[in-house]
């Protein structure tokens, strides 16, 4: 049987626990089995680039309009054509809400993906479509602030392709991030979710 004595460093290890727990709730910090939302996402930011018409385009050219934004590049195998075709066919759906969206397709592969590449391969997704390239540093930076990931890999044979993160970012008309999605949503379920965005 142990002594009074012997359990006496439980019991101050017990009223530390309890002192420390107290002092956090009633200081409503957050600790173990909380969780704290606050703030705006930090995803988004200005951009200066090229249209798929050779036209200069900034942020501020879509002030007061939706954004539904993916990166890629034309000369994607799979996941790129799939995905705006995922796109396409869910700004159908959402019909006339949906010419408050504007679709936009970032270039991350700017050395190949020339306005008049980004013309011909979005001309089969459909004429809402804005593309958009430019110098790497711009396309970089643009990405950075979108927290893409691309990397080039080395060329084979003079081909080459480019990894990169691939999800949709929906924009307000604040020019703040909204929302993401990836296209495994399908047209209905892209069409849905930002169906419930929009006012």
């Amino acid at each position: 049987m142990r002594t009074p004595q012997a359990l006496v460093p439980y019991a101050v290890l017990l009223a530390a626990v309890a002192a420390g727990l107290l002092w956090q709730m009633g200081n409503n910090r957050p600790g173990v089995g909380q969780v704290v939302e606050t703030g705006q996402a930090a995803v988004g930011g200005p951009f200066s680039l090229t249209d798929q018409y050779g036209h200069k385009k900034t942020d501020r050219d879509f002030a007061g309009r939706y954004l539904l934004i993916y990166f890629g590049y034309t000369n994607c195998p799979d996941v790129c054509p799939t995905t705006l075709s995922v796109i396409a066919d869910a700004m159908d759906k959402i019909g006339n809400a949906g010419k408050a969206v504007v679709p936009i397709f970032i270039t991350v592969d700017p050395d190949r993906d020339t306005p008049d590449v980004l013309k011909n391969y979005l001309s089969s997704f459909g004429p809402q479509f804005i593309g958009l390239t430019g110098p790497m540093a711009n396309i970089a930076a643009v990405a950075k602030s979108y927290r893409v990931t691309f990397k080039k890999h080395d060329a084979v044979n003079g081909i080459y392709t480019v990894d990169h993160s691939n999800v949709i970012y929906l924009m307000g008309p604040d020019g703040h991030f909204i929302a993401n999605y990836d296209e495994t949503l399908g047209p209905d379920g892209l069409a849905v979710a930002i169906e419930k965005q929009l006012p």
